[in-house]
């Protein structure tokens, strides 16, 4: 069935799990908003972070919504999603995020950086790198960090790192190769998975939010469609949209809950 078919079928104007959504539209429980918070508070600190989580419980949406909160005026974010790198190709790679005309040396590459970082001090904005799959870090590259946090004998904190990726990240962190880094990092965050009542708050925000007029899914259903989803978001949106599918292509107007355990199924057998 195509997208347009069973959209017009439960009389939604947009496909309702898709990951195209824009910062002022993601949805955050009260837990995550809390997050946020601490984060936002963090980084108005100057301060760096550590966010870890299992893959698919919204790390990516959390950074989404702090790109959208924080002001442009006093700080400017970098994101970099590519951090399985050595140092010298991570550090192209950075100033090439940052705007800056790649060298052929990795001294000279860390130096445009910190330039950058210094440029930006004499005009009161505050730069934030986000590397995101951070525990993909090369052990040469982790190593290294620090020396990005260290300004004026380490006495000024004029850059913000926030290292997002998956709980193993912590572990890494905790090797004596990477206690200066570690030292260096003031907050550590675990995202957790949503839970039920989460899980039944989200699919309803994103249906409503796509045009649903009434419930497509019972109590029953959200119920499972937590336990198979293990309280990944990304497993929901998928789940989710496979039975919203199915149950167009039955002609059911709500997505039961064995629709919900049959999605789930199909899903795994194709992995």
């Amino acid at each position: 069935m195509t997208t347009s078919s069973y959209l017009a079928a439960f009389g939604l104007r947009a496909a309702p799990f898709s990951k195209e959504i824009e910062d002022a539209d993601l949805w955050l429980p009260t837990s995550k908003v809390s997050l946020l918070d601490d984060i936002e508070d963090a980084i108005a600190e100057r301060q760096s972070i550590l966010l870890i989580g299992e893959p698919g419980v919204g790390k990516t949406c959390v950074l989404r919504a702090l790109r959208k909160r924080l002001p442009e005026a006093g700080f400017r974010l970098t994101y970099c999603r590519n951090v399985n790198l050595g140092k010298r190709d991570f550090y192209r790679l950075l100033c090439s995020s940052l705007g800056l005309t790649p060298s052929s040396t990795a001294a000279n590459l860390f130096l445009a950086v910190e330039a950058y970082v210094g440029d930006l001090r004499r005009d009161k904005i505050h730069p934030v790198f986000l590397l995101d799959e951070a525990h993909l870090l090369q052990p040469d590259l982790m190593a290294h960090l620090h020396i990005l946090l260290n300004y004026d004998w380490d006495a000024s904190a004029l850059l913000s790192l926030v290292l997002i990726g998956l709980p193993e990240l912590e572990s890494h962190l905790a090797r004596r190769t990477n206690r200066s880094l570690l030292t260096r990092i003031h907050h550590r965050f675990l995202i957790d998975g949503a839970s039920v009542d989460d899980t039944a708050e989200y699919v309803r925000y994103r249906l409503g939010a796509a045009g649903a007029a009434h419930t497509l899914f019972p109590d029953d259903a959200l119920a499972e469609l937590h336990a198979c989803s293990q309280g990944s978001l990304r497993e929901i949106d998928r789940i989710a949209t496979m039975s919203l599918r199915d149950a167009a292509r039955r002609k059911k107007k709500l997505v039961d809950k064995d629709l919900v355990v049959r999605a789930a199924q199909v899903l795994v057998r194709d992995e």
